[in-house]
């Protein structure tokens, strides 16, 4: 079953800082680095890259070949899916963890939340988006979406994790019941005819989402994780050679992840996520709500 990317070279433009791996629970937390340029972060690298992969995360394959032979189009009717750029503080990491989850981790989608929008001022509710990956040939993991973009790198976390825990309990802050994994479980199998798959990829599918002991391949859910954070530097790093400004920013980036593992671990143990597995992706920004504004304006409008 083919990645719906059209192309992963979007993927170019983040530098790949390092891969760390939790200790206890073997997960691991890949970080990566927005461009710099002239000791800034180039954001208007970043939007000229991510603009190609839009179609590919807002619709579905379906109705991408439908505008196969009207590119403009199909361009207008995947940007208009996005809500307005100045209100929305959730798109860009939905968006981001799609293009790590694809791109880098070689995970199909199965579907987008922003596919199932009727209108710009929709919201839905759930995971960020569903994803198969074949661990090997006899196991595979339906992959949930989860992201946060959020200043403070260890409330992103508490938040992704408190919601991951919520969404497997299917309860809300209050403990009362809500729509949770099993629902979105109905939702994958009662949308399968929204995509362009054959009736072979619709059964594989349907096996993963409701799998069975008479199957020869085991499924386990899993979790791709996207922590957009805010970085802040000293004024005389700007005044650096641009070599150094680099090494800096990277050296500080990761020292800052670093310290958070532990605390991952500690969620991973306060809500009793062990047996998930966690595809964790981080991304530092400078000054994170202009940088998501400027994004999300660059590849919507």
């Amino acid at each position: 079953m083919e990645l719906s990317l059209a192309s992963t070279n979007f993927l170019n433009v983040f530098k790949h800082l390092d891969t760390f791996e939790l200790s206890t629970t073997k997960n691991n937390v890949n970080l990566f680095l927005c461009p710099i340029n002239a000791n800034k972060f180039d954001y208007s690298r970043v939007i000229n890259e991510l603009i190609e992969p839009v179609a590919d995360f807002a619709i579905s394959r379906k109705v991408k070949k439908s505008y196969a032979n009207k590119p403009m189009t199909l361009s207008k009717v995947a940007r208009d899916k996005f809500v307005e750029y100045k209100k929305n503080t959730g798109e860009l990491g939905e968006f981001l963890l799609y293009c790590f989850l694809e791109g880098h981790m070689n995970a199909p989608k199965i579907f987008s939340k922003l596919e199932m929008k009727t209108s710009t001022s929709m919201y839905v509710n759930g995971s960020d988006g569903v994803h198969f990956l074949k661990v090997s040939d006899d196991n595979y993991q339906l992959v949930f979406g989860e992201s946060k973009t959020i200043k403070d790198l260890r409330n992103a976390l508490n938040d992704a994790f408190k919601s991951i825990y919520q969404f497997i309990n299917e309860i809300n802050d209050k403990g009362n019941s809500k729509s949770g994994i099993n629902f979105e479980k109905r939702l994958i199998s009662d949308n399968l005819d929204h995509e362009s798959w054959t009736d072979t990829e619709k059964e594989f599918l349907t096996k993963l989402i409701y799998p069975t002991s008479n199957e020869d391949f085991e499924v386990d859910d899993a979790f791709g994780i996207f922590i957009g954070f805010q970085i802040n530097h000293a004024e005389d790093h700007r005044t650096m050679k641009n070599s150094v400004f680099r090494r800096t920013i990277e050296a500080d980036v990761k020292a800052k992840l670093s310290k958070e593992l532990a605390h991952i671990e500690s969620l991973i143990a306060k809500y009793d996520l062990y047996g998930y597995s966690f595809y964790i992706y981080a991304l530092p920004f400078t000054e994170l709500d202009k940088a998501r504004e400027e994004i999300m304006k660059g590849i919507t409008t």
